[in-house]
């Protein structure tokens, strides 16, 4: 048996996102953001998994082993994949530039510009942006200037059609970190016209180079990306703190590992740059592209007050179970609440973080923290809980990747204020999402919990999609409570009873929950697993998946990402059926759903089914107890996997085919959850008004 790449089935997911771009349903400003979004996502590819099977290049079979076959075969396909989709993504980028202009929004280019326009470009230069211009002529020097991770640069040539004069060679930085990468020009009756910012250097560049006698200046873009995996020693006498401070100042240093480059660049002048910065020639070292690059910024391409072109915001649902002004803490006790962000606004969380600060009865604050927002309300909240005389313990993890020095920083910060910090678990990274406050009730503690998909961080939750539950319930809260005593202790392992931990159970819970199916199904009664992760590709879990279609259970699965299982790999692919949704939300919450002989289990939970995951974090299932937001859930999930709009079919060509269902009706799932929800928080209020009103009488 023969399971997908973990790399390959990722540019597939990054195809599906590409896909969005392309899509004439999306709005158009949303097309570029999305293109955006896909070179955000191949930058960090590279950084991390490219990064990664070059790294293990040296190991040989041992390597083969770990990867299911050899990196360099892995590399290989990797490159013809990231070329491929290159060609369609300047397509795509040409398609759209058209299509802008028929909207009335015209990106020009140095040799578009009129003399009005030209002159306004030229003064800009002048005042914005030459102040902040760095030029290096590196023919002159004796060291290549180093060339930072996923910036980009003009290697530009000097060139003299006289001869008199040796061409000359140098670099230039586009400080797009500094000043907008779009020049937005003045108005022109109904049309906006737009300059980027390397076209406004490339209008100017003589005015850079003045002083030589070449009568040609030539630039081509290029960037380069490096390795971005930190590297941890092992040295006893730093503190993590330390070392997790000194390796993300490495990383800026990173071995090189794809250069990007205009295709119509000097060859001599790319010839000398690659033998400068010792990266070798191989072709899947170099990836030649158009003349921009860095398109995560078109991210942030400016409206210019078209707001057809863009998605109308989504109205935030009020919960009918949190009403405003009301205590959270009491709206808790009375029942379980289920949260569904963006949907439902992540200031509920906030507001019980608020509530608990200034409760007289609130005796503490416990929560695992993994990327904080920069300006961070939890963290602020926290602090409040503190100067409140609450006593708080946070659990931040460091190690959550390209979001270090932020939580670096409200480590650093909470612990002055006073809050107990502790920094991850030795040899375990704490991705679990949990928030547990302890109240004094009636001479007894009782326990409030909070248990989440995704981060604590308000900034994400306005984008990701993921589930909130809000509990009492005493199965969960006594677990949670174990559980931090084990995060503050690292020695003592007690047996969860209801929640499942990893790297302690999660692993031979799905296990055994997946033999119970089997078992059902070989008896010819009924087996069902519906699953919905961002990730699937632990070996082990990947096999059980396999075996239990082959047993006859009935396995429907939501993966957005990486999904190292094909239908075809099972010998009955009919009991296997798979797709990935991308829209304008990102997809991020977890559910695992088993029949359980009729007596259906549901979970949330942290972790994606990798090895990393399940073996060397510390994750978190919890059980939903609640059958009305079981039932939630299940609506949620199957609305998901009936999606007929965004819902691709994971096959063994990875195609990214659109889903075709049997309704008749358009289910484009995110919409339709939004209105389900809304139903929802209408009928509910309804009732509940009708019952104030009965009581008032």
């Amino acid at each position: 048996m023969k399971i997908l790449s973990r790399e390959i089935s990722w540019l597939s997911f990054n195809g599906r996102v590409l896909q969005e771009a392309s899509d004439k349903r999306v709005p158009l400003i949303e097309r570029v953001r999305f293109l955006g979004i896909f070179s955000s996502n191949l930058d960090e590819f590279f950084r991390v998994r490219v990064a990664t099977l070059r790294r293990m290049l040296p190991l040989g079979k041992k390597a083969k082993k770990l990867v299911g076959e050899h990196p360099k075969n892995v590399l290989a396909q990797i490159y013809d994949i990231v070329l491929s989709q290159q060609k369609q993504f300047e397509a795509i980028y040409e398609q759209i530039i058209d299509e802008l202009a028929n909207e009335g929004i015209h990106i020009l280019n140095e040799d578009e510009l009129s003399p009005e326009q030209g002159a306004f470009v030229t003064d800009f230069f002048r005042h914005e942006v030459r102040p902040a211009l760095v030029p290096l002529m590196f023919d002159n020097l004796i060291e290549f200037p180093y060339l930072k991770d996923r910036a980009i640069y003009f290697a530009i040539v000097l060139s003299d059609s006289t001869g008199k004069e040796r061409n000359k060679y140098a670099l230039l930085e586009i400080p797009s970190d500094v000043v907008p990468r779009f020049l937005v020009l003045p108005n022109s009756g109904d049309k906006r016209y737009i300059v980027l910012l390397d076209d406004v250097i490339r209008y100017c560049l003589k005015e850079i180079f003045y002083i030589f006698k070449h009568d040609s200046v030539k630039a081509y873009t290029i960037k380069l990306t490096r390795d971005a995996e930190l590297d941890i020693d092992d040295d006893i006498n730093e503190s993590l703190l330390e070392k997790i401070s000194k390796s993300v100042k490495q990383r800026h240093y990173g071995t090189p590992v794809r250069l990007n480059y205009d295709s119509e660049i000097d060859k001599d002048l790319l010839q000398s740059i690659v033998k400068q910065i010792k990266l070798s020639d191989k072709k899947e070292n170099l990836i030649p592209g158009g003349r921009y690059h860095n398109f995560r910024d078109f991210i942030r391409f400016p409206v210019l007050d078209k707001h057809h072109l863009v998605n109308p915001a989504m109205e935030e649902i009020s919960h009918p179970d949190l009403p405003m002004n009301r205590s959270m803490l009491e709206a808790m006790g009375k029942k379980d609440v289920l949260l569904h962000y963006p949907y439902h606004s992540f200031d509920y969380f906030i507001e019980l973080l608020r509530e608990a600060a200034i409760d007289p009865k609130v005796e503490s604050i416990k929560i695992t923290l993994y990327r904080l927002a920069p300006k961070s309300k939890v963290g602020n909240a926290l602090i409040n809980a503190v100067k409140n005389g609450k006593k708080v313990t946070v659990v931040m993890e460091l190690q959550a990747r390209f979001d270090e020095e932020h939580n670096i920083f409200w480590s650093d910060k909470l612990r002055e204020e006073g809050a107990k910090v502790f920094l991850g678990v030795q040899g375990l990274k704490v991705h679990s999402k949990a928030c547990l406050i302890t109240r004094r009730e009636q001479g007894k503690r009782k326990y409030y919990a909070n248990v989440s998909t995704g981060n604590y961080n308000e900034i994400t939750s306005r984008l990701y999609a993921d589930h909130s539950l809000f509990t009492t319930d005493e199965r969960i809260t006594n677990d949670l409570n174990d559980l931090f005593n084990f995060l503050e202790s690292n020695y003592k392992i007690v047996p969860f009873k209801h929640i499942i931990v990893a790297p302690f159970q999660l692993r031979n819970r799905i296990l055994e929950l997946f033999d119970q199916e089997i078992v059902q199904a070989r008896k010819g009664k009924p087996a069902h697993i519906r699953l919905k992760l961002n990730n699937l590709a632990d070996v082990e879990l990947t096999e059980k998946i396999i075996e239990a279609a082959n047993a006859g259970v009935k396995i429907d699965m939501i993966i957005r990402s990486t999904c190292s299982v094909i239908p075809s790999i099972s010998r009955h692919p009919e009991n296997l059926r798979i797709i990935s949704i991308v829209d304008k939300l990102l997809e991020h919450s977890r559910i695992l759903i088993f029949n359980n002989k009729g007596k259906e289990l549901v979970y949330i939970t942290s972790a994606d089914w990798m090895y990393r995951n399940l073996n060397t974090r510390v994750e978190m299932a919890c059980p939903i107890f609640d059958d009305r937001i079981k039932g939630e859930l299940k609506k949620y999930f199957d609305l998901q996997f009936s999606d007929n709009v965004k819902g691709r079919i994971i096959n063994d060509i990875q195609d990214n085919r659109y889903q075709i269902t049997e309704q008749v009706d358009e289910n484009r799932s995110q919409i339709s959850i939004h209105k389900m929800l809304q139903q929802q928080s209408m009928s509910r209020s309804i009732r509940y008004n009708g019952q104030a009103i009965a009581s008032d009488s």
